[in-house]
């Protein structure tokens, strides 16, 4: 049967490389082993959606970190864009640029609007082993992703 998502539960996470709103370079293959990884894509810096979500998930931060957990968002937005939401919603997770959309696309966050390609809302949750524990679009329940956790 053919796979109606570009990635599924079970596979193993697509590499990647970007840099985070202070400028350090983040790699998926640093935390192999080491930690779970939550990315968030999401479309957009200081929107009223993405700040919700990503605020739902500052205030569960603990248990985020009980998990061995790092969360990253993950969108199109520059660093100055993202240092000024990070600040200003006190954010203990890094924010990541994807400029030119390459790895939302990898990881299926990505989709049409006329002749745009945007982000679209969506959690995967990478485990230590480097395969993908969960996958969802839209706006999961913490709770939801911490049970895979």
């Amino acid at each position: 049967m053919p796979k109606t998502n570009l990635l599924e539960v079970g596979d193993r996470a697509p590499l990647f490389t970007l840099l985070n709103q202070d400028g350090k370079k983040i790699r998926l293959t640093d935390y192999k082993d080491k930690k779970n990884i939550v990315l968030i894509f999401y479309p957009g810096d200081m929107t009223p959606g993405c700040t919700m979500q990503l605020c739902a998930v500052r205030d569960d931060w603990s248990k985020f970190e009980l998990k061995n957990t790092e969360v990253f968002g993950v969108n199109h937005g520059d660093a100055a864009s993202h240092k000024t939401f990070v600040k200003k919603y006190t954010f203990p997770f890094p924010l990541l640029i994807d400029k030119d959309k390459k790895v939302s696309e990898k990881y299926g966050a990505l989709k049409r609007l006329f002749k745009a390609k945007i982000i679209k809302r969506s959690v995967v949750v990478v485990g230590k082993d480097g395969k993908i524990l969960f996958i969802k679009n839209g706006m999961p329940k913490n709770s939801d992703i911490l049970k895979v956790l």
